[in-house]
């Protein structure tokens, strides 16, 4: 098993590196003693909440709670609708509603406390994230509906230095601030995500379990280091060093999944990610992942994906919308 322990770290990193989080439009939020912010479902994104001063009650989908104080960090993973209240009976304004100023690129303020009051009672940062997780895409659904980084973040080691610094930036107002704190923002999200991923998943997932076992962390980390090879059965029991009909067996054991459909499932999430953050054009992401073809690429993508790849780079800037 130590022999193992590299090879799972590599494929932990390698699969990190395909995850992306990034923010597609955030808001500095300042308000008085009573408020209530409401968030949509928004499927395919992450919500991202940090408060900086004051208290807030999250309230989820279905109805449990979680008090939030300064320097919490809230991630919801998933898009699931939910809000931010000022104490349990109060009601809901959704966001989209409040009038925002512009603070600079992708972020705006607003203030909803009343001239009344010299200080805000509260005073949150809040993102809307673009959330692909790459080759780890199906974690995603398994992912916890909420996920609290506390202000003392000793769950998440380095996390503090960087909430401190979003704390600074938050409530300065300096120059260029809004621009830094999006950056922040974007790597706080991508830490917590990390975290979780490296604890774990809270056994979550088959997949985590591959990660962890010494044979089949080798097949998986190659493929993931070259999707576009021409991947058999056989080619991935040899790099797991085992026979084709163990590796099969012990391959749809683990991850629920034949290794072949894995492959193929894999190689689409790549080139939906390549289709709409990078804008790779057709032929290049089909040449990509190894298809001899453009359109045995693209019958491939439809028939997992359940629209055309062309289909994909006409949508990718209407997620954002």
């Amino acid at each position: 098993m130590n022999d193992a322990a590299p090879h799972s770290t590599d494929l932990i990193s390698q699969l990190l590196t395909g995850m992306r989080i990034q923010g597609v439009h955030y808001r500095r939020i300042q308000t008085g003693p009573t408020f209530g912010l409401g968030f949509a479902p928004k499927p395919g994104h992450a919500y991202f909440h940090y408060v900086a001063v004051g208290n807030a009650l999250l309230r989820s989908a279905d109805g449990s709670q979680h008090l939030l104080s300064a320097g919490d960090v809230v991630l919801v993973p998933r898009g699931e609708g939910h809000s931010l209240l000022s104490g349990e009976d109060q009601s809901v304004q959704y966001l989209e509603t409040l009038d925002a100023a512009p603070l600079g690129d992708a972020v705006s303020g607003i203030d909803t406390c009343p001239s009344t009051h010299a200080v805000p009672s509260a005073v949150l940062f809040h993102g809307c994230m673009a959330f692909d997780l790459g080759g780890m895409q199906g974690l995603g659904k398994l992912m916890p509906s909420m996920m609290l980084a506390d202000g003392n973040a000793a769950q998440f080691p380095g996390l503090l230095p960087m909430i401190d610094a979003m704390k600074r930036e938050v409530c300065s107002g300096r120059i260029g601030f809004a621009g830094i704190l999006a950056r922040l923002a974007d790597a706080v999200a991508a830490m917590i995500v990390r975290d979780w991923v490296e604890r774990g998943c809270e056994g979550a997932s088959g997949l985590v379990m591959a990660m962890r076992d010494p044979r089949l962390s080798l097949a998986l980390l190659a493929l993931h280091q070259d999707p576009g090879r021409d991947w058999t059965v056989e080619a991935l029991a040899a790099e797991s060093n085992i026979s084709r009909s163990v590796f099969a067996d012990r391959f749809q054991a683990v991850i629920g999944t034949a290794p072949l459909r894995y492959v193929t499932e894999l190689r689409m999430q790549l080139a939906s990610q390549w289709l709409t953050q990078q804008s790779l054009p057709i032929e290049v992401v089909a040449e990509r992942l190894g298809y001899a073809s453009q359109a045995a690429f693209s019958r491939a993508y439809k028939r997992v994906r359940g629209h055309s790849p062309g289909a994909t780079r006409r949508g990718r800037g209407l997620a954002a919308l």
